[in-house]
């Protein structure tokens, strides 16, 4: 078996813990997926069986973020080949029926399968905080950096109003603020191509926006040369 990184761990300053999953936390996991996508078809959630699979698959990719014990908000990755080119590529196609199977571990992009923050506790830095974990695993590795498909969160409110590609349009330009990927453009993510039929949630009627970042950009929170000292474990 080949050798992997070390377990990550970073308190933040209110006490937080953003820190890798064990396989304890796959039931309080679950759990927040229920919480987080309320609305997401259930067959594209993860369930506390996946979970445990993740971290078998890709330890390093799979984090949680803590207050105490109780998990209160996550991230699921996999290493991906990613064609670019590509604009028909599905969250299916991604979760492979929620086991990540998808995953090749010599991959060059770290692809972000899901993030979520429970309700009570956004505002607190806790997506930055896994965003910059997320990077500094891609500099651990050696990556090309971050690829995913951030949910177009604010569309399905005005679907009726306004078509996907002109919601698309106002964000590349700077018009329309969206929960999801105004947040993730802040961070350091560009906006690559709209992708229809992403996944199955009437909130952004399925549509979801590839996104990048380069392992070349800095994250707020994110310490390289931290990173590139990670130790490794057989």
């Amino acid at each position: 078996m080949p050798a992997t990184l070390g377990a990550y761990r970073r308190v933040l300053p209110d006490g937080l813990i953003i820190t890798s999953a064990r396989p304890e936390h796959a039931s309080q996991l679950e759990e927040l997926q229920r919480v987080v996508f309320p609305t997401l078809a259930d067959e594209e959630r993860f369930k506390a069986a996946h979970y445990r699979k993740h971290m078998e698959l890709f330890p390093e990719g799979q984090l949680v973020g803590l207050d105490g014990d109780r998990v209160v908000a996550a991230t699921a990755t996999i290493r991906l080949h990613f064609d670019f080119n590509d604009r028909t590529h599905t969250f299916a196609d991604i979760i492979q029926g929620g086991w990540l199977t998808s995953h090749q571990p010599d991959g060059d992009w770290l692809y972000g399968a899901d993030i979520g923050v429970h309700p009570e506790y956004r505002g607190r830095g806790l997506a930055q905080a896994l965003y910059a974990a997320r990077q500094e695993l891609v500099w651990a590795l050696g990556l090309k950096g971050q690829v995913t498909a951030g949910m177009m969160s604010g569309f399905g409110a005005v679907k009726h109003e306004i078509s996907a590609e002109e919601y698309y349009e106002g964000l590349v330009n700077g018009r329309i603020n969206d929960p999801t990927l105004s947040m993730q453009q802040k961070v350091g993510f560009e906006f690559r191509a709209l992708l229809k039929d992403y996944l199955s949630d009437p909130v952004c009627d399925n549509y979801s926006v590839l996104i990048v970042l380069d392992a070349a950009k800095d994250v707020q929170g994110a310490a390289r040369p931290a990173a590139l000292a990670r130790p490794t474990k057989e």
